[in-house]
Protein backbone atom coordinates (compact mmCIF):
# COMPACT_ATOMS: atom_id res chain seq x y z
CA UNK A 1 0.00 0.00 0.00
CA UNK A 2 1.37 3.36 -1.05
CA UNK A 3 0.21 5.67 1.83
CA UNK A 4 0.41 9.48 1.36
CA UNK A 5 -0.03 12.60 3.37
CA UNK A 6 -0.49 16.04 0.89
CA UNK A 7 -1.10 19.95 1.86
CA UNK A 8 -2.18 21.49 -1.58
CA UNK A 9 -2.20 25.22 -1.35
CA UNK A 10 -3.55 28.12 -3.25
CA UNK A 11 -3.98 31.88 -3.15
CA UNK A 12 -5.75 34.59 -4.97
CA UNK A 13 -4.35 38.19 -5.16
CA UNK A 14 -6.52 41.20 -4.99
CA UNK A 15 -9.26 39.26 -4.59
CA UNK A 16 -13.04 40.81 -4.56
CA UNK A 17 -16.68 39.63 -3.33
CA UNK A 18 -16.76 37.72 -6.57
CA UNK A 19 -15.56 33.81 -6.32
CA UNK A 20 -11.81 33.81 -7.72
CA UNK A 21 -10.40 30.97 -8.69
CA UNK A 22 -6.88 29.95 -7.16
CA UNK A 23 -3.47 29.92 -8.50
CA UNK A 24 -1.61 26.99 -7.20
CA UNK A 25 1.46 26.83 -4.97
CA UNK A 26 4.12 25.35 -7.01
CA UNK A 27 4.04 20.87 -7.57
CA UNK A 28 0.35 21.60 -5.96
CA UNK A 29 -2.84 20.65 -8.33
CA UNK A 30 -6.61 20.34 -7.75
CA UNK A 31 -6.86 17.45 -10.00
CA UNK A 32 -6.70 14.32 -7.24
CA UNK A 33 -3.94 12.00 -8.43
CA UNK A 34 -4.04 8.97 -10.17
CA UNK A 35 -4.92 5.44 -7.91
CA UNK A 36 -7.02 2.69 -7.70
CA UNK A 37 -10.58 3.39 -8.02
CA UNK A 38 -11.68 1.26 -5.06
CA UNK A 39 -8.75 2.95 -2.58
CA UNK A 40 -9.52 5.32 -0.27
CA UNK A 41 -8.82 9.03 -1.47
CA UNK A 42 -10.21 11.98 1.97
CA UNK A 43 -9.94 15.81 2.15
CA UNK A 44 -9.44 15.93 6.04
CA UNK A 45 -8.58 19.45 6.86
CA UNK A 46 -8.76 22.67 5.07
CA UNK A 47 -7.91 26.10 6.29
CA UNK A 48 -7.17 29.75 5.28
CA UNK A 49 -5.12 33.17 5.77
CA UNK A 50 -6.83 35.98 5.01
CA UNK A 51 -6.35 39.23 5.45
CA UNK A 52 -10.14 40.43 5.08
CA UNK A 53 -13.13 38.62 5.79
CA UNK A 54 -14.12 35.90 3.14
CA UNK A 55 -15.14 32.45 1.80
CA UNK A 56 -13.01 29.90 1.04
CA UNK A 57 -15.37 27.10 -1.46
CA UNK A 58 -14.11 23.66 -2.56
CA UNK A 59 -16.49 22.11 -5.01
CA UNK A 60 -16.70 19.39 -7.30
CA UNK A 61 -20.05 17.44 -9.17
CA UNK A 62 -18.87 14.13 -7.02
CA UNK A 63 -18.95 16.35 -3.70
CA UNK A 64 -22.41 17.39 -2.51
CA UNK A 65 -22.92 18.88 -5.01
CA UNK A 66 -21.03 20.69 -7.70
CA UNK A 67 -22.66 24.81 -6.96
CA UNK A 68 -21.29 25.37 -3.37
CA UNK A 69 -20.44 22.01 -1.07
CA UNK A 70 -18.34 23.14 0.97
CA UNK A 71 -18.14 26.52 1.80
CA UNK A 72 -16.26 27.92 5.10
CA UNK A 73 -16.25 31.42 6.10
CA UNK A 74 -13.11 32.73 7.21
CA UNK A 75 -11.56 35.22 9.28
CA UNK A 76 -9.09 37.62 9.32
CA UNK A 77 -5.94 36.92 10.37
CA UNK A 78 -6.47 33.27 11.85
CA UNK A 79 -5.32 30.60 9.94
CA UNK A 80 -7.35 27.87 11.98
CA UNK A 81 -9.04 24.55 10.69
CA UNK A 82 -12.31 24.94 9.71
CA UNK A 83 -13.61 21.62 9.17
CA UNK A 84 -14.79 18.92 11.86
CA UNK A 85 -11.83 16.71 13.31
CA UNK A 86 -12.64 13.00 12.66
CA UNK A 87 -15.27 13.73 9.52
CA UNK A 88 -13.09 13.09 6.03
CA UNK A 89 -14.74 13.97 3.03
CA UNK A 90 -14.24 11.17 0.18
CA UNK A 91 -12.58 12.31 -2.94
CA UNK A 92 -12.24 10.41 -6.07
CA UNK A 93 -8.65 9.76 -8.04
CA UNK A 94 -8.44 12.06 -11.38
CA UNK A 95 -11.17 14.14 -10.27
CA UNK A 96 -10.55 18.01 -10.95
CA UNK A 97 -12.06 19.87 -7.55
CA UNK A 98 -13.10 23.89 -7.92
CA UNK A 99 -11.42 26.09 -5.33
CA UNK A 100 -12.47 29.45 -5.31
CA UNK A 101 -12.21 32.88 -2.40
CA UNK A 102 -13.50 35.70 -1.83
CA UNK A 103 -12.31 39.31 0.03
CA UNK A 104 -12.39 42.02 0.38
CA UNK A 105 -8.56 42.01 -0.66
CA UNK A 106 -6.97 45.76 -1.68
CA UNK A 107 -5.08 45.62 -5.44
CA UNK A 108 -1.97 43.50 -4.35
CA UNK A 109 -3.09 41.81 -1.40
CA UNK A 110 -2.16 37.72 -1.16
CA UNK A 111 -5.10 35.43 0.16
CA UNK A 112 -4.31 31.73 0.55
CA UNK A 113 -6.46 28.71 1.10
CA UNK A 114 -4.84 25.03 1.89
CA UNK A 115 -6.40 21.63 2.35
CA UNK A 116 -5.05 18.18 3.10
CA UNK A 117 -5.07 14.80 1.47
CA UNK A 118 -4.77 11.51 2.25
CA UNK A 119 -4.46 8.39 0.26
CA UNK A 120 -4.21 5.22 1.42
CA UNK A 121 -3.09 3.88 -2.01
CA UNK A 122 -1.25 6.26 -3.95
CA UNK A 123 0.90 3.92 -7.23
CA UNK A 124 4.58 5.03 -6.63
CA UNK A 125 4.58 6.61 -3.44
CA UNK A 126 5.24 4.86 0.31
CA UNK A 127 5.16 7.46 2.83
CA UNK A 128 6.16 7.02 6.54
CA UNK A 129 3.02 7.87 8.27
CA UNK A 130 2.41 5.80 11.48
CA UNK A 131 -0.44 5.68 13.86
CA UNK A 132 -1.14 7.50 17.74
CA UNK A 133 -0.72 4.03 18.87
CA UNK A 134 2.52 3.11 16.83
CA UNK A 135 4.08 6.90 18.15
CA UNK A 136 3.35 5.76 21.73
CA UNK A 137 4.84 2.47 21.55
CA UNK A 138 8.17 3.40 20.48
CA UNK A 139 8.11 6.92 21.09
CA UNK A 140 11.34 7.63 23.51
CA UNK A 141 12.37 11.37 23.56
CA UNK A 142 10.89 14.85 22.34
CA UNK A 143 13.21 17.12 20.21
CA UNK A 144 12.10 20.44 19.45
CA UNK A 145 13.66 21.60 16.73
CA UNK A 146 14.18 25.19 14.84
CA UNK A 147 14.60 26.86 11.74
CA UNK A 148 14.07 30.93 11.04
CA UNK A 149 12.54 30.57 7.34
CA UNK A 150 12.68 33.70 4.79
CA UNK A 151 8.99 33.99 3.47
CA UNK A 152 8.47 35.13 -0.15
CA UNK A 153 5.70 38.09 -1.01
CA UNK A 154 4.69 36.58 -4.12
CA UNK A 155 2.27 33.36 -2.81
CA UNK A 156 2.97 29.79 -2.82
CA UNK A 157 5.90 27.82 -1.32
CA UNK A 158 9.00 30.12 0.02
CA UNK A 159 11.97 29.94 1.93
CA UNK A 160 12.83 26.51 1.68
CA UNK A 161 15.87 24.92 3.85
CA UNK A 162 16.64 21.59 5.44
CA UNK A 163 15.63 20.86 9.25
CA UNK A 164 18.85 20.61 10.04
CA UNK A 165 20.26 24.07 8.70
CA UNK A 166 20.04 26.33 11.84
CA UNK A 167 20.45 23.09 14.47
CA UNK A 168 21.17 19.64 14.27
CA UNK A 169 21.06 17.87 17.47
CA UNK A 170 19.53 14.73 15.65
CA UNK A 171 20.84 10.97 16.19
CA UNK A 172 22.62 9.67 13.33
CA UNK A 173 20.46 6.78 12.14
CA UNK A 174 17.58 7.58 14.07
CA UNK A 175 13.84 7.11 13.27
CA UNK A 176 11.71 10.72 14.42
CA UNK A 177 7.82 11.19 14.35
CA UNK A 178 6.94 14.96 13.33
CA UNK A 179 3.76 15.45 15.78
CA UNK A 180 3.50 19.29 15.63
CA UNK A 181 5.01 22.64 15.86
CA UNK A 182 4.95 26.11 16.95
CA UNK A 183 4.89 29.03 15.39
CA UNK A 184 6.23 32.97 16.57
CA UNK A 185 4.37 34.82 13.32
CA UNK A 186 1.38 34.19 11.40
CA UNK A 187 1.49 32.49 8.01
CA UNK A 188 -0.79 30.70 5.90
CA UNK A 189 1.38 26.92 5.36
CA UNK A 190 4.03 25.45 6.94
CA UNK A 191 5.37 22.36 5.12
CA UNK A 192 7.66 19.38 5.53
CA UNK A 193 8.83 17.18 2.52
CA UNK A 194 11.74 14.72 1.65
CA UNK A 195 12.01 11.27 0.79
CA UNK A 196 10.00 9.66 3.65
CA UNK A 197 7.55 11.68 2.74
CA UNK A 198 7.50 10.32 -0.66
CA UNK A 199 8.86 14.08 -1.57
CA UNK A 200 5.01 14.85 -1.13
CA UNK A 201 4.61 18.14 1.15
CA UNK A 202 2.88 17.23 4.83
CA UNK A 203 1.83 20.82 6.50
CA UNK A 204 -0.95 22.83 8.63
CA UNK A 205 -1.88 26.21 9.11
CA UNK A 206 0.40 28.80 9.84
CA UNK A 207 -1.30 29.82 13.01
CA UNK A 208 0.55 31.15 16.11
CA UNK A 209 -1.85 31.77 18.70
CA UNK A 210 -3.68 28.08 18.33
CA UNK A 211 -0.66 26.48 20.15
CA UNK A 212 -2.32 23.54 21.77
CA UNK A 213 -3.44 22.48 18.32
CA UNK A 214 -0.45 23.30 15.76
CA UNK A 215 1.94 21.43 18.76
CA UNK A 216 -0.27 18.61 19.07
CA UNK A 217 -0.92 19.07 15.14
CA UNK A 218 0.16 15.29 13.11
CA UNK A 219 -1.06 13.51 16.04
CA UNK A 220 -4.45 14.87 16.27
CA UNK A 221 -5.18 13.89 13.11
CA UNK A 222 -4.23 10.51 13.53
CA UNK A 223 -6.16 10.37 16.77
CA UNK A 224 -9.32 11.73 15.23
CA UNK A 225 -9.04 10.29 11.68
CA UNK A 226 -7.83 6.97 13.41
CA UNK A 227 -5.44 6.81 10.34
CA UNK A 228 -1.54 6.58 10.33
CA UNK A 229 -1.24 10.61 9.71
CA UNK A 230 2.10 11.16 12.07
CA UNK A 231 5.32 11.72 9.39
CA UNK A 232 8.44 9.77 10.21
CA UNK A 233 11.58 10.29 8.87
CA UNK A 234 15.60 9.04 9.19
CA UNK A 235 17.94 11.39 10.08
CA UNK A 236 20.27 9.96 7.67
CA UNK A 237 17.68 11.94 5.22
CA UNK A 238 17.72 15.26 7.78
CA UNK A 239 19.82 17.42 4.86
CA UNK A 240 17.01 16.30 2.55
CA UNK A 241 14.00 16.31 4.65
CA UNK A 242 13.06 20.09 4.16
CA UNK A 243 10.92 23.04 5.71
CA UNK A 244 9.01 25.95 3.57
CA UNK A 245 5.91 27.99 4.26
CA UNK A 246 3.40 30.16 2.19
CA UNK A 247 3.12 33.85 3.43
CA UNK A 248 0.68 36.99 1.74
CA UNK A 249 3.00 39.92 0.13
CA UNK A 250 3.85 41.10 3.73
CA UNK A 251 6.72 38.44 3.79
CA UNK A 252 6.91 38.24 7.39
CA UNK A 253 9.66 35.63 8.60
CA UNK A 254 8.44 32.94 10.76
CA UNK A 255 10.16 30.90 13.11
CA UNK A 256 8.87 27.30 13.30
CA UNK A 257 9.57 25.11 16.02
CA UNK A 258 9.21 21.91 14.86
CA UNK A 259 8.74 19.33 17.26
CA UNK A 260 9.84 16.03 17.20
CA UNK A 261 9.48 12.54 19.67
CA UNK A 262 12.73 10.06 18.58
CA UNK A 263 11.38 6.44 18.10
CA UNK A 264 12.82 3.37 19.12
CA UNK A 265 12.83 1.26 15.99
CA UNK A 266 11.57 1.82 12.91
CA UNK A 267 8.71 2.22 11.67
CA UNK A 268 6.54 -1.25 10.82
CA UNK A 269 7.28 -2.24 7.19
CA UNK A 270 4.55 -1.31 5.22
Amino acid sequence: MGRALEVITGFTTGAIAAFTGWTMAAGNSLTIRNAPLNSKVSLLQAWADFQFVGTLRIRSPKLHDANSAIRLDVTVGDATPLLPFGIAQPLFPQDILVVEQTSGAAAGDVETGAFLVYHDDLPGASAMLITEEELLQRGVNILANENTLALGTAGGYSGEEAINAEIDNFKGNTWYALIGYLLDTECAVVRWRGSDTANLGVGGPGNETLRHVTADWFRRLARHYKLPLIPVFNAANKGGFLIDGAQDENGADVTVTSIFVELSQAPAAR
